[in-house]
């Protein structure tokens, strides 16, 4: 579960926002740093909103998780929190691909900082389907990883389904209870199945927030350079890695931008995986037709026109949509 870190927090305690048993998960990996989790018996993080929108999420996931983690220092007058918020939807770079977006933060009022990671994986069940009964969703639980895995039902129309919802739903007898009931009583004789996304029914999700707690320990185990704050690590990114044919910028990170949490000291370094250059696919002067070369000469592109790529979005979540070809394009690289 990784190494052991030299770190400042060795012998401390840290609450972990959670309803949901994430302490599970998380305290292990930061252990690694001798830090200790506490969790609230009567801490309610479904206050601060829930998957199915019965509260609905004020602020953005980054607000929100940190408010998650403020929340349990509130109740337990512990300096030092933590809280994570997942997100599920389609992958911005491939739309028919669902995709879990973790958040985790760490608030220190000590030393003034708050750390953050995030992770994006498409190592996630999340799906939803309208069903009669067992028999219209036998491909769904295979995906669904049922019953190792939850499931949520609800009526599929009608009045507001909140107090017919069925969460946590993990057996067969529960499952065919749940269609039964949420069909009945909606007005079209249909239930609406989900995956339950909340973590202590979903290992799926658990083993994504695994990985990013073990980047975040990683991380505050990193001190600033300039005044030995917790928390070095990536904060931004420089685009325009040289296309290896013609030499152009293209849309995929060219540096990285290390910061301090505390102190606001930043570095600029090369990408960290090695490469130097990019290949054409993303290169908006070999994939355009007729398009001016950097070194001010124009190119019939052999990939140009409606058949082109390119790459040119803004940042790893942006996705945007080319104005010559009107297809969408994206590039997290």
């Amino acid at each position: 579960m990784g190494a052991t870190y030299s770190s400042i927090y060795q012998g401390r305690e840290a609450v972990c926002a959670t309803k949901h048993r994430k302490e599970q998960i998380i305290g292990p990996r930061m252990a690694h740093l001798g830090l200790r989790m506490r969790v609230p018996l009567d801490l309610d993080t479904d206050a601060l909103e829930t998957f199915l929108g019965e509260v609905p999420r004020l602020g953005s996931p980054h607000e929100v998780v940190v408010r998650k983690a403020r929340l349990g220092m509130v109740s337990t007058g512990l300096p030092l929190g933590l809280g994570n918020e997942g997100s599920f939807g389609a992958d911005p770079a491939v739309p028919f691909v669902a995709g879990d977006h973790e958040i985790l933060a760490f608030v220190d009022d000590e030393l003034g900082i708050q750390v953050t990671e995030e992770l994006f994986s498409s190592g996630t069940n999340f799906a939803c389907q309208v069903v009669a009964g067992i028999d219209d969703c036998r491909d769904f639980l295979r995906h669904a990883r049922f019953p190792s895995h939850g499931l949520i039902f609800r009526p599929n129309a009608g009045s507001p389904p909140w107090p017919l919802l069925a969460k946590g739903i993990a057996s067969w007898t529960e499952f065919v209870d749940a269609v039964g009931r949420c069909a009945q009583a909606s007005s079209d004789g249909l239930a609406h199945v989900e995956t339950d996304m909340r973590a202590h029914v979903n290992p799926m999700r658990q083993r994504v927030i695994g990985i990013l707690t073990e980047r975040l320990a990683r991380r505050l185990a990193a001190r600033c350079p300039s005044c030995g704050a917790p928390g070095w690590g990536l904060v931004g990114v420089v685009r325009g890695l040289p296309c290896e044919v013609c030499g152009g910028a293209t849309g995929w990170v060219r540096e990285e931008i290390h910061g301090c949490p505390r102190s606001q000291f930043k570095e600029t370094i090369p990408r960290s995986d090695g490469i130097r250059v990019a290949n054409a696919a993303p290169c908006p002067w070999c994939n355009h037709q007729a398009v001016g070369r950097p070194d001010g000469h124009w190119l019939l592109s052999p990939g140009g026109g409606a058949g082109g790529i390119c790459c040119r979005a803004g940042g790893p979540w942006n996705q945007e949509l080319d104005e010559d070809m009107d297809v969408p394009v994206t590039q997290r690289s």
